[in-house]
């Protein structure tokens, strides 16, 4: 649906999401439903908004409504990941008959705001503008190009994102722009323990003005009873494996678009190729044909709940180190409760095949773990 000078008539996502469970593509969930009917009033707030600004006999009929000319204030939805955020926010964002509208994952959104800022010192630079806080003129063009945004997984984690939100968001909400966002932590949480925090307390305060916040507590993660439900560990390699590892990474991250991540851990960095959803992917040498220790894999596990791994090979004598970082990365997730999807040249009790040394004997335990962390029980718990 296209904005149009008529009453507004729109689909509900109370209605949608109804639809969902009579279908039984869904389990019907008290929580998810309050969400829905919480994004249905906003969605009919703003279109009362809209149609109060209409030069039109209906505009003047909404514009007498005090309710309508109030500013409209967007929704902050939190809760533990897997509880169907993602999928109640794509509901609104379809369903929201408004073309002024953006949907986006937050940290690409901020990337695209530091682009601007850049281009535009650019532009002062060259003479082009003479503004000189870039802050202004790039709220200004974003709120030109959308009223409603859509943000998924909002979170804080970069300190050149931190000390700009708050100018940045105080100018689009006073350019009229309307919040949608999930994130996995309250405002109060973001950015928590980040350098400099107390520049960015402000920007609490800010969000929490202009968003209604619902905590979205639903009983179930779901996105963890579809991956209970797929084979987490796939043999012999090939493309079949391939194909259901890409399968599984679909469900666990519910088809979001990964990123390249650095953790930072005394003075280094361990790189994490590609990261979605709290879930983290790698091949095997990655993990373990690097110089990688204990230290590394805790700070991992405590940063993802969930790890792809590819192309774990059978390992001899002569890989005995990868074979020790193997057991060490295995106890780790194991100890953290992670989830583990894999793929693996051949069954967990045949992946070690020397007989002598140490590792011959941790690796029962290893294969023992990597059998248990296969059943639905673990990966749904």
């Amino acid at each position: 649906m296209t904005d149009t000078d008529e009453l507004p008539s729109h689909p509900s996502v109370a209605l949608r999401y109804r639809e969902l469970v009579g279908s039984k593509t869904l389990t019907v969930d008290d929580a998810q439903l309050h969400v829905a009917e919480a994004l249905d009033q906003l969605i009919d707030a703003l279109m009362a908004r809209r149609m109060a600004s209409k030069s039109s006999a209906l505009g003047w009929l909404f514009a007498r409504n005090k309710d309508a000319s109030k500013p409209v204030r967007g929704l902050y939805i939190h809760g533990d990941v897997g509880r169907g955020k993602t999928m109640l926010m794509d509901m609104f964002h379809e369903l929201l008959p408004l073309r002024s509208k953006r949907r986006a994952h937050f940290n690409d959104f901020m990337a695209n705001v530091h682009d601007r800022i850049a281009a535009h010192r650019a532009a002062l630079k060259n003479g082009e503008v003479s503004e000189t806080d870039p802050i202004p003129p790039v709220a200004q063009a974003i709120a030109g190009e959308s009223k409603v945004l859509s943000f998924d997984e909002f979170s804080v984690t970069d300190i050149a994102d931190a000390m700009i939100l708050s100018r940045l968001f105080s100018a689009l909400f006073a350019r009229g722009v309307v919040l949608v966002a999930t994130s996995n932590v309250a405002p109060h949480d973001l950015y928590r323990d980040g350098l400099n925090r107390s520049l960015f307390e402000p920007f609490v305060g800010i969000l929490e003005r202009h968003n209604r916040v619902i905590s979205l507590n639903a009983k179930t993660d779901y996105r963890l009873e579809k991956l209970g439900r797929l084979p987490v560990y796939l043999t012999p390699l090939g493309e079949e494996s391939d194909r259901k590892m890409q399968q599984a990474w679909q469900v666990a991250t519910e088809g979001a678009q990964p990123v390249a991540e650095e953790i930072e851990l005394k003075g280094r960095k361990i790189t994490v190729p590609a990261a979605a959803k709290g879930f983290a992917r790698f091949t095997f040498d990655q993990l373990c044909a690097q110089p990688l220790g204990a230290r590394d894999y805790l700070a991992l596990a405590a940063r993802y709940r969930g790890f792809f791994i590819d192309n774990i090979p059978v390992l001899d004598l002569a890989r005995r180190n990868e074979a020790k970082r193997f057991i060490l990365l295995v106890d780790t997730l194991y100890d953290a409760g992670a989830k583990l999807v894999a793929s693996a040249e051949d069954a967990p009790g045949r992946l070690y095949t020397a007989k002598t040394g140490t590792e011959s004997f941790e690796f029962a335990r290893t294969a023992s773990r990597l059998i248990e962390m296969q059943t639905a029980e673990w990966v749904e718990r």
